[in-house]
């Protein structure tokens, strides 16, 4: 494969990622990205968190994505991938406890969870998630491979995109983080308004 097909594979994929929600079903990727926007600013309106979750690769998007919220957002943003944690509660309970535990202390009614699995089939992603829910945060969820992945499944806004390739999931799953925080901020229009 050529760069210019890897980069043309990369674009079909990411204009056709499904969005899809609880209520409506399937939605345009505009309505799925206005939704977000919406998901996010009306979290931080309310005095809410914003929290990341991912393994691997998606651990790295997360905390990306949690930096950039915090700093050219302004909204209030975590990960829970620091190592003595991770190892902890990995050490503790299980893995596949190392995000639910540390949700049931931090996430309170009204917070935003944003889970990310390439695969959609992570325990340990699955299991925060439902941890989440049991606390009333909302959810939006990235995920890929199987159209039938139960993360998919799982969310108030889900994005899937449709590959089992890793490095094409990781790299478009940050592409749609990066895309909520700059279709938000404006940003995408000029890049001399980034602070």
């Amino acid at each position: 494969m050529s760069y210019q097909e890897h980069i043309d594979t990369l674009h079909q994929l990411l204009t056709e990622a499904e969005a899809t929600d609880g209520i409506r079903g399937s939605l345009t990727a505009d309505q799925g990205f206005e939704h977000g926007i919406q998901l996010i600013g009306d979290t931080a309106s309310a005095g809410g968190k914003v929290m990341i979750i991912g393994n691997g690769g998606s651990a790295a998007i997360a905390g990306h994505l949690a930096i950039d919220l915090v700093r050219n957002g302004g909204v209030a943003a975590m990960t829970f991938n620091e190592a003595a944690s991770l190892t902890c509660m990995g050490n503790d309970f299980g893995y596949e406890q190392i995000f639910s535990r540390q949700l049931a202390m931090h996430a309170s009614a009204g917070d935003l969870l944003i889970a990310i699995s390439s695969s959609g089939q992570s325990v340990n992603i699955l299991n925060a998630v439902a941890e989440g829910r049991t606390r009333n945060c909302r959810i939006i969820t990235l995920s890929g491979f199987d159209c039938d992945n139960p993360l998919r499944q799982m969310g108030d806004l889900n994005f899937y995109i449709a590959s089992d390739h890793y490095g094409r999931v990781e790299l478009s799953h940050m592409a749609l983080c990066h895309a909520f925080l700059d279709l938000s901020s404006g940003w995408w229009q000029d890049d001399a308004d980034r602070p």
